[in-house]
């Protein structure tokens, strides 16, 4: 069994209860592994919540997270994956003083070649949202930090599974019982 740590997408598939958050984020915390990421939204199943989770651990120690996770009442079924498994993205988001938009040539050439778009446009401000990959983003950032930016803010993964995933056949059988 391989002890070389790597990212991994956890899903975890969910009855949405107050108190679930605090309890998985808890297994993770008695572990003393970092969540590097956390998304919580609805699944592909009215009234099931997917939680996201991405952490940097070894396939060992994650397939006893998931022992763990699953042992939760409200949780139906968790599974992880590693990055060639999935197709993720995350989202960024930049506020920029407006006078730059058009006082730096350079920043319309950085805003084409990131491929991010423009969201809003003020007398004050603009705001930039450009989503990919990790490094896509804080590569954006890196650029943009030059000229200084007002506000940034980034999102947690948003995953799914290049392979099919049993979840809906498993949660009709648990809806009927």
């Amino acid at each position: 069994m391989s002890t070389e740590k790597q990212l991994f997408t956890i899903s975890v598939y969910t009855e949405n209860n107050i108190g679930l958050l605090n309890r998985i984020s808890a297994i993770f915390q008695r572990r003393h592994i970092n969540i590097e990421s956390l998304n919580i939204s609805p699944s592909e199943i009215e009234g099931i919540a997917k939680f996201t989770i991405v952490v940097n651990m070894t396939v060992e120690n994650v397939k006893k997270i998931i022992g763990q996770i699953e042992k939760q009442v409200e949780v139906i079924k968790a599974y992880y994956h590693n990055d060639d498994e999935t197709i993720y993205q995350i989202s960024g988001l930049f506020k920029i003083k407006s006078e730059l938009l058009f006082e730096e040539p350079q920043i319309q050439n950085i805003i084409k070649e990131s491929n991010a778009r423009i969201v809003t446009v003020n007398k004050e401000f603009f705001v930039l949202e450009k989503s990919g990959k990790k490094e896509e983003v804080v590569a954006l950032y890196d650029q943009l930090s030059v000229f200084g930016i007002m506000q940034y803010t980034r999102s947690g993964r948003v995953a799914i599974t290049k392979e099919e995933m049993k979840i809906s056949a498993l949660l009709e059988t648990y809806n009927n019982n």
